[in-house]
């Protein structure tokens, strides 16, 4: 090829671009980073490895901009006011549901089928709500026994004739990761396979690697997200590793209901369950691998959040020792009171308030209240939005706003207790509660279903911890720095906290 064919397509490549840019409808909005063709894959770039100064920077600047995403323009709006009116849009102009499509890329980084038949979105919404009271003392038990296998720490340093350090380092993310996938799975597919170590294996990895198959496609352009993502080889893999552990518990289930109906004797009152029921009032019949899938997608969406909201939580705790003491007096005497129940656990509002104020300082994601925009729209202040845009809230700045908390970058945990002891507030600031200014569960009707669940089991996870160990990190350390990756937030993956048994009093 000769030297002026080259240059021809590089003009005529050039010319393309230049001709989108300008014709671009979202041209208008302000851009953080740069906007010029190619450059702005700069922008890109730097949003994956600087996103919270990115997403600062905007807020700082303006009420709607737009960041650069290696696969499109992300559209932002900034503040508690605009927070609402995103959220406020009816389905049918912003829908929540396709915009976390696109950004999860459901199909291949989680499982294909179960976004098309929602089984256990209707199940989270009608039943595990529903039925926190009754399941609670399962969860209880479950965390209970996996705090005594997995943090054998003691007072005097002696576990089962084997001599141990007076404090016990534990690496903190791992340990209170398969905590919660114990406490969690109690719930999703009933006892004995929530200790089924292959099962919690596979469901903790699929967590990690959905995270993975996540990383992997936001650095691809558009155009090859459909060919690279088919491959990602991880959601098969789970499937095809799970199939032979459940499937046993699955034809059991299937034979009684054949057998005796919905009604059986002993029939067990698990999210697996609810699942299986609801698929035969749809007539679906037994769909094996549905049901597989689902066991999978919500491991990956319970134990990851979970594990980084605890985790974010446990750390404060370890770097602010003096904070377990009126924790611990308030969960000894409720339980002391009225015994582990959801009436009990909705009584601890310091314990509450030390979550939420975690969430609210750290969170699991920079953005929130996702939407797609299924037609073309207006915001109130005059920024057009074309069909197709997605559009999020930034969640850290609104919530390090000191428009809207104060001395709002300080980690305050009785912030929100001290609220509700206010007249006429105790029904208010719960940990579940959203807002414009607190959208770290997201705002509005589809701000995130399971919630409820989740709470009730850091909460009773938070509880047990204090009121049976003691915690610090090494040396009097500090909190470590969370870790961002794009919008993502996490914890410190590899810090060690130091346990102890409680002291007897």
């Amino acid at each position: 090829m000769s030297v002026s064919v080259v240059y021809s397509l590089l003009a005529a490549a050039c010319a393309i671009w230049f001709i989108r840019w300008k014709t671009d409808p979202l041209k208008h909005i302000p851009t953080i980073g740069p906007s010029l063709p190619i450059l702005s894959y700069i922008g890109a770039l730097r949003f994956i490895f600087n996103a919270r100064d990115t997403l600062q920077e905007g807020y700082d600047k303006y009420k709607v901009f737009k960041v650069a995403m290696v696969d499109r323009w992300l559209v932002v709006v900034s503040g508690a006011q605009m927070n609402e009116e995103l959220r406020r849009f009816p389905d049918e102009q912003m829908s929540f549901d396709i915009a976390v499509a696109e950004l999860l890329h459901v199909d291949w980084t989680i499982q294909p089928d179960i976004t098309h038949i929602p089984i256990h979105i209707a199940m989270i919404k009608e039943k595990l709500t529903r039925n926190l009271a009754p399941i609670t003392p399962a969860v209880v038990d479950e965390v209970q026994l996996a705090f005594e296998e997995l943090i054998p720490a003691t007072e005097t340093g002696v576990y089962l004739l084997l001599t141990l350090p007076d404090w016990m380092p534990t690496n903190a993310f791992s340990t209170m990761m398969n905590i919660i996938a114990r406490g969690t799975n109690r719930i999703f597919v009933g006892a004995p396979l929530c200790r089924h170590k292959e099962f919690l294996d596979i469901s903790v990895d699929f967590a990690k690697d959905v995270t993975k198959g996540l990383s992997i496609l936001a650095l691809l352009p558009k155009a090859l997200q459909p060919i690279i993502g088919p491959l990602l080889p991880w959601p098969r893999w789970a499937r095809q590793r799970i199939l032979p552990i459940v499937k046993p518990m699955l034809d059991e289930r299937r034979e009684q209901l054949d057998r005796y109906g919905e009604d059986w004797v002993n029939k067990p009152n698990d999210f697996l369950m609810w699942c299986m029921d609801d698929a035969r009032q749809r007539g679906l019949g037994h769909p094996e691998d549905l049901f597989v899938q689902i066991i999978l997608a919500i491991n990956f969406t319970a134990l990851h959040t979970s594990t980084v909201s605890f985790v974010h939580a446990l750390y404060h705790l370890a770097a602010n020792p003096e904070y377990i003491q009126p924790l611990r007096e308030e969960a000894d005497l409720i339980i002391r009171e009225e015994g582990w129940s959801k009436a009990a656990l909705g009584r601890m509002i310091k314990i509450d308030s030390f979550l939420k104020e975690s969430q609210r300082i750290n969170g699991v994601s920079g953005i929130s209240v996702f939407r797609r925009a299924m037609e073309d729209i207006t915001f109130s202040n005059g920024t057009y939005i074309p069909e197709g845009t997605v559009v999020a809230a930034i969640t850290t700045s609104t919530h390090h706003d000191e428009g809207n908390y104060e001395n709002a970058d300080v980690f305050d945990p009785f912030r929100f207790s001290r609220l509700r002891e206010q007249e006429g507030e105790i029904t208010k600031h719960h940990y579940v509660s959203t807002s414009p200014a607190n959208i770290g569960f997201g705002h509005g009707k589809h701000a995130c279903p399971g919630r409820f669940f989740a709470a009730n089991e850091l909460k009773i996870i938070l509880a047990n911890l204090v009121m049976k160990y003691d915690v610090k990190f090494a040396n009097e350390g500090k909190r470590p720095e969370n870790e961002w990756m794009a919008v993502n937030i996490a914890p410190s993956q590899a810090a060690q906290v130091l346990f102890k048994r409680r002291a007897a009093s």
